[in-house]
């Protein structure tokens, strides 16, 4: 059974944690809570889907610095930063991290809702995103050299009589080493084949 999407929030006022305690209850998802950024990282779980709402001053590790730490690790879940303090410096610092948004406190709880929605639905779209990847690895995986090659030219948009000439194949080679990587990717056609290796976000084959 796959773990429920949680929002995760990281702030120490009192307004805040009971106005996102209840978008956690219009949203119909499990709200957690965290008094420091030290305990969020010690109990957060990457396979947890989610989102974080996040403040930005905060005693101890602000809120920003847990936002650096965060991309340090490799850990990319949604943040929705609130703050009362905020200006266009910190505005731009907390976006080019790669925030959902900025939010100033006081905010209104349908603004908070439209917020918290996106970032869930951005975190669920990303964990999608890496299993299609994590399977088309597992594919790629079982192609034996010479299959990649003609792979590598068929994903470029060649015929097969243009992968013959550059590959010094005949033609027959050509079409039959088509056949088995195709197979083995499990893609009934180009396009299939192109949609697959897209999915894997341009990292390389």
């Amino acid at each position: 059974m796959e773990p429920e999407p949680t929002v995760f929030v990281v702030d120490d006022d009192a307004a805040v944690l009971r106005a996102i305690a209840g978008a956690g209850k219009v949203l119909g998802r499990p709200v957690r809570s965290f008094a420091s950024a030290a305990e969020f990282l010690t109990a957060y779980d990457p396979a947890q889907p989610g989102c974080l709402v996040l403040d930005i001053k905060m005693p101890g590790m602000t809120g920003l610095e847990l936002q650096q730490e965060l991309a340090d690790k490799g850990l990319t879940i949604p943040i929705v930063v609130v703050s009362g303090h905020a200006d266009v410096r910190i505005a731009v610092e907390v976006m080019t991290r790669g925030a959902v948004t900025l939010l100033e406190k006081p905010f209104r709880l349908d603004e908070l809702l439209t917020h918290l929605r996106a970032a869930l639905e951005l975190d669920a779209a990303d964990r999608a995103r890496a299993v299609r990847q994590a399977e088309t690895d597992s594919r790629l995986a079982v192609l034996t050299p010479k299959e990649r090659e003609v792979l590598e030219a068929v994903a470029t948009g060649k015929t097969n009589k243009e992968i013959a000439e550059e590959l010094g194949l005949s033609l027959r080679a050509v079409e039959d080493r088509r056949a088995r990587l195709m197979k083995k990717v499990q893609c009934r056609s180009v396009a299939e084949l192109i949609q697959m290796l897209a999915d894997r976000q341009g990292t390389g084959l």
